[in-house]
């Protein structure tokens, strides 16, 4: 007997946080269809059970009616993989915070200097969410993402030395591959557990 309906949890050929309706593969997006449910709240102005009711069969009957196109943005969701990506970047903000502030406050000349890191992972959304996660941290901050070879150029703070560069593009690839963990694919994750590419600029760039 066949299931009527389908979550996207149980099923990973589906897209994320939906849910597909009968044998005829009609899948509906959830969030889209609780945002519906809110805009016809809104429009009734009063919030009832019979009009969150009403709202989420309009809702529903509205995108059986006209149906989007599936679009896979390559986008999964891995409640381990966020915590653990979450609980990475408030450390590591923490502890790089605590370290720039020493180097305000102890006014010695240090030297930055740009560094051009590959990544594993292609796909536009990971190489977008590294950046971010990336940029997040105090210390380092990305000036540049080159798509066709999927590198980033940080702009390092601290490069005095050869094993400060090389301690900035591990702490790259290890956010890339927290990210690809939380949000990525299967084929993304078996990619970032490979040994990162060697990196195109052996040394910093001296920041003008």
């Amino acid at each position: 007997m066949k299931r009527i309906l389908r979550l996207s949890f149980r099923n990973a050929d589906l897209p994320p946080l939906s849910c597909e309706l009968g044998t005829r593969r009609r899948v509906l997006d959830l969030p889209l269809i609780a945002w519906l449910t809110v805009i016809w709240v809104l429009l009734w102005s009063t919030l009832t059970w019979a009009n969150v009711i009403t709202g989420l069969v309009v809702s529903v009957a509205v995108c059986l009616a006209f149906p989007l196109p599936r679009v896979d943005l390559g986008l999964r969701l891995h409640l381990w993989g966020i915590l653990r990506l979450v609980g990475y970047l408030v450390c590591d903000m923490y502890t790089s915070g605590v370290k720039v502030t020493r180097q305000i406050f102890s006014g010695l000349p240090h030297r930055a200097a740009v560094i051009g890191v590959p990544l594993r992972c292609r796909s536009d959304l990971m190489l977008a969410a590294t950046a971010v996660a990336v940029s997040n941290v105090p210390g380092g901050s990305i000036i540049e993402v080159r798509r066709a070879t999927a590198t980033v150029f940080l702009h390092v703070l601290d490069a005095d030395r050869p094993e400060e560069l090389e301690a900035a593009r591990r702490q790259v690839w290890r956010i890339e591959e927290l990210t690809v963990r939380a949000f990525g694919t299967p084929d993304e994750i078996a990619r970032v557990a490979e040994p990162p590419p060697p990196p195109q600029l052996a040394a910093g760039r001296p920041a003008p």
